[in-house]
């Protein structure tokens, strides 16, 4: 059973729920999604974070900036980010 497309969607609905102005940890999205085995699927919430940042709808941060995914150590963020309207 492909996951993906859930673990996506709960991204993005987490993410927007908190706004622009906050953020949202991956253990919380893997909490929802698995509960009890939560702690073996951080590696591919992460995962599909980094895609969502790499199409431009998330932002991934740590201590509050943006962070270069190719070199994440440690805790990670999720911002949804906001298009602008005007463009």
């Amino acid at each position: 059973m492909d996951l993906k497309p859930d673990i996506k969607a709960t991204i993005l609905e987490i993410a927007a729920i908190r706004g622009a102005e906050k953020s949202t940890c991956p253990s919380e999205i893997a909490r929802k999604l698995f509960a009890d085995q939560w702690r073996a699927h951080m590696a591919i919430i992460r995962e599909e974070a980094i895609t969502l940042q790499k199409q431009g709808l998330v932002l991934i941060t740590q201590k509050g900036k943006p962070v270069d995914t190719r070199h994440i150590k440690g805790p990670i963020r999720i911002k949804i980010l906001i298009k602008d309207q005007n463009n």
